[in-house]
């Protein structure tokens, strides 16, 4: 908002009297105004789908000044293009200024401010006034050795160790470091949401890669940061790319392929799409609900518990298709003549008509129109 000021104060100042050829009176007015709201209001939703306010505890001073500068200038041309491009004006030259100034301005007072947070929220972490909870996973003389140097590094890097798990279950070399035998690696889920975990560090040789393999594995959706150390040979090589460079080299392991501002887009897509089809397809859902209610006793829609994201149970909701009690003897995958299945039951599994309803399932985030299957608890755990 003070950068757009001041650039309209640039503009009554110095590219209008230069296009005019007299002085023009600093004045405010509606389109000031206007711009003091939308401008800004542009700039955050732009911040958002690029993931700048997210995870803003682990914000790198460094990447924050190159993320700012081309989402600054991207900024400014789709605001020159939108805002600015009508201006008359003497020569094509005031245009090169006014965008050079725009950006100067807004990405100027943008840095300040964040650069300064960044470093009270880099103290707060050399000063263990916040930090991320951790367990280790190892017991090895490697991980003694990592936390040895996470406990007495002079640059902090956040983390709070909580304790250690091992895949043995056994102290090892772990016994002098002071920290928690937590128990085995399968306990880490449950360990986790107990405790508050926010980050996982696997310590184990890369040579054990099935070790490795499983540790992952098991908390593959858990909503935590997993990072290993990596092997000598990993970082002599140049083979992987370290994350920091003051302390410990780590590995993060990043399940989420799809940056933020398509994981915005998605839900959007979601929301947007879910909302055109229950509205269109009212009386679609009407019929249904009188065809089935009339084809056998029962309940109209059928809702069964299914495992989201992290693990999250919720309702799935269906028109039902079986008849009652069909599930009496326990979980079963229908076959092609199962005889639970309704008549009206096997045109609409037919028609995939069962399942519009889940579109309501999408609009109140439990899945997504584009993912994985959610599937029953029983099913997983076969599995």
């Amino acid at each position: 908002m003070s950068a757009w000021f001041a650039f309209y104060a640039y503009r009554k100042l110095f590219i209008e009297p230069d296009k005019f050829g007299y002085a023009i009176p600093f004045e405010t007015n509606s389109n000031l105004y206007l711009g003091l709201l939308a401008v800004p209001l542009y700039w955050i939703l732009l911040y958002s789908l690029s993931g700048a306010y997210s995870d803003v505890w682990r914000k790198s001073r460094i990447k924050e000044i190159s993320n700012t500068f081309s989402l600054s200038a991207f900024g400014v041309i789709i605001l020159f293009f939108v805002l600015l491009i009508d201006d008359e004006v003497n020569s094509y030259e005031a245009f090169y200024k006014t965008i050079l100034t725009l950006f100067s301005l807004h990405f100027a007072v943008t840095l300040i401010c964040r650069i300064a947070l960044a470093t009270y929220i880099k103290q707060l972490i050399n000063t263990k006034k916040i930090g991320f909870n951790t367990i280790v996973v190892g017991n090895s003389s490697m991980a003694a050795d990592l936390v040895a140097e996470l406990q007495t590094t002079i640059q902090k890097q956040g983390y709070l160790l909580q304790g250690f798990v091992s895949i043995n279950g056994e102290e090892g070399a772990m016994a002098n470091t002071g920290l928690t035998n937590m128990g085995l690696v399968d306990l880490l889920p449950g360990l986790i949401r107990t405790h508050k975990t926010e980050e996982i560090i696997i310590a184990i040789e890369t040579s054990k890669q099935n070790d490795i393999i499983t540790v992952t594995n098991i908390i593959e959706d858990e909503p935590v940061i997993l990072k290993i150390v990596p092997g000598v040979l990993d970082v002599v090589s140049g083979s992987v790319k370290m994350q920091n460079v003051l302390g410990t080299a780590l590995i993060e392991i990043n399940h989420e392929i799809m940056p933020t501002w398509q994981r915005v887009i998605k839900r959007l897509m979601d929301i947007v799409v879910s909302l055109i089809v229950l509205t269109a397809l009212a009386p679609v859902y009407v019929i249904l609900i009188i065809a089935v209610k009339l084809s056998s006793p029962g309940p109209v829609f059928y809702k069964q518990s299914r495992i989201g994201l992290h693990g999250k149970p919720f309702k799935i909701i269906k028109y039902r298709t079986m008849y009652t009690d069909a599930e009496a003897l326990g979980p079963a995958l229908s076959a092609k003549n199962d005889k639970r299945i309704t008549p009206l039951g096997k045109v609409l599994r037919k028609f995939r008509l069962d399942e519009i309803p889940q579109f309501y399932n999408v609009l109140v985030d439990d899945m997504s129109l584009v993912g994985p299957r959610p599937e029953r608890q029983f099913f997983i755990d076969q599995i």
